[in-house]
Parts: structure tokens; sequence; C-alpha cells
């Protein structure tokens, strides 16, 4: 392990990173450093904005000048390389649509998007160290660890801002396979029902909640039926942290394989050599409006081996 102190530092904003979360920009600017460690330093007040505190949320102004304290750099490269090259591997390999602006992959269900949670490294911070160490990359989106498909990452932050419109108004389409236990009703088309995310133990669980919730609506299309299950076409109208997942839970119909929001005595009769972090939902299309290109693209991902084999033997 190399381990290294980098001298205090300090940087001053232009226009080209106005309006960028200070913890992004962070994270972009020392990309060797984990996550976490940038989130602990905003936290004491040891990054100064113009000589005062900030949070993680704030957002840059031109002009602002940033004191950078001096910090222990982790070489995550070298310690993570093996790893990270078969990843790499297994990315390059799923990559659905790539240009000078925008990479879209085909996620494999298990892997996270980015570190945390006890997570050294995800994919994003993958392909910053080892396939695009000197470009700019964020997602534009986030899928959870349990989750596959289509996963868009930016090459550049005018992208990911106009991206990031798009999502706020409601202007990208996301279409979701999911199986789900039971036999969904012909005449429950959709669910609309107020969620609230809270946190507990550094997880996210998002409840049912009339009163303080943020409304929420998803609808449903049965695909296929089977004896016990239900293949179902999903499509998100709003994008709720785990909202597939609660709206599906709420009417009695979880998704297969879903730990937190699912039915593990039923998952437990078609679990066998399943893979042990996954969740038998896939973000199967996406259709948006390319900021550089002005044209339409639609991106469809297939559904890995796994998923056709457990609907196979169904």
């Amino acid at each position: 392990m190399t381990d290294k102190m980098l001298p205090v530092s300090f940087l001053y904003i232009t226009k080209n990173n106005i309006g960028q979360r200070i913890d992004n920009f962070l994270h972009n600017k020392f990309k060797q450093l984990p996550k976490n460690t940038i989130y602990k330093i905003l936290r004491k007040g040891q990054i100064r904005v113009n000589k005062k505190r900030v949070k993680p949320k704030y957002k840059l102004k031109i002009g602002d000048f940033i004191r950078i304290p001096p910090m222990k750099n982790i070489d995550i490269k070298k310690n993570n390389a093996n790893a990270n090259t078969k990843l790499l591997s297994l990315l390059s390999n799923n990559i659905l649509y790539e240009d000078n602006y925008l990479l879209v992959l085909n996620k494999p269900p298990g892997i996270a998007v980015h570190n945390g949670s006890g997570i050294r490294c995800g994919i994003i911070e993958c392909l910053r160290t080892l396939h695009y160490e000197n470009s700019y990359l964020d997602l534009v989106h986030r899928l959870d660890r349990g989750t596959s498909g289509v996963l868009m990452i930016a090459k550049k932050r005018s992208i990911l801002c106009a991206l990031h419109k798009q999502l706020r108004e409601n202007k990208i389409q996301k279409k979701y396979l999911a199986l789900v236990h039971g036999n969904w009703p012909k005449k429950l088309k959709h669910v609309s029902v107020p969620l609230l995310k809270t946190k507990s133990n550094y997880d996210h669980i998002v409840k049912i909640n009339h009163t303080l919730g943020k409304f929420s609506k998803t609808y449903f299309q049965i695909k296929q039926q089977y004896t016990n299950n239900t293949l179902m076409l999903i499509t998100p109208i709003t994008g709720r942290t785990h909202q597939i997942r609660v709206h599906a839970q709420y009417v009695n119909h979880p998704i297969v394989l879903d730990k937190k929001y699912g039915k593990i005595n039923l998952d437990n009769l078609i679990k066998n050599n399943i893979s042990t972090h996954r969740v038998l939902l896939h973000a199967s299309s996406i259709n948006f409006f390319h900021p550089q290109k002005k044209i339409f693209i639609h991106v469809i991902a297939p559904i890995d081996a796994e998923f056709k084999t457990i609907l196979k033997n169904l």
C-alpha cells in the first residue's frame, strides 16, 4: 500500500464549474480518494470555501476560493488493480452505446455503481481509475446493486447537466422488466402512493407515507403469466428511491429475490444456484434526447443469462 500526504492546496472556481456540488467537484478532482474521505473532511470543516465551512450539497459559484487540507492519499489504483481489471473487462463486454459524450452500459447484477457502505470500488470508480483516467465521468442516474440493466454515464459536465434537466422534467423514459410473486391482477394498471425515504444503520428504507411522502407513480403491464409468478413490464413516471420495489410490495406482489421488500419464504422456492446480490429487476430500455447530437436515442438492454434461465425454469 502506498500512503503519502498531499500538501495544502488552493482552488479557484471559474465558469466551467459553477453550479456543481462541492462533493462531486472534489470527487472528480481527487479521483484517487474514497468518497467517504471527502465527505468526512467536509463534515469536519477541513475544507473551506471563502474561509467558511460548507455542506456537501453547497453549489459552487464563480470566484469561490477553496482551501484543501493535507490529506493521506491511498493509492486505490495500485491496490485494486486486479479486481478493477476484471470488472473493467466485464463492463467492456456490456457497452450498449458510446460516443464522445455518453457511455451506456448493461450493468450486471450484484455490482455497485459507486463505492460506499463497505464497497471500496464501484463501476464509476473502476472506469475513472483504469479506462478513462484523464476524462470527466459521472453517473447520470443510479441503479441499485442488485438491479441489472441500462446505466448512463456522462463524459462531459455539460451533458450531465442537460440529462439531469431531462430527468427532472420527466423527459427520459425508462422501462423495466421484473419477475414478481403471485398472479398480478389484470385490472391493476398503475400504483400511485406517496413514498418517504428514511435512513437506518447506513441503509435506506422507503416506506408508504401519505402525510410526509413524495408523490410517486408507476405503470405496470403484464408481459407473461406463470403458475406462481408474473413477468411485468414497468414504466416509472417518477424516479423515487426504490420506487418500483416498494410499489410492487405495496400491492402484495413483491419482486422475486428482493431481500429488503420481498418475501424470503417464496424466494427460497426458486433460489437454487442464484447469485447472492441480485433482484429480478432489470432496466430494459431507455429513451432520451441527446443534448449534443440533437436526436432521440433509444437503447435496449437484454436480460442476462441467469434471469433467462430462471424464467425458463418457471
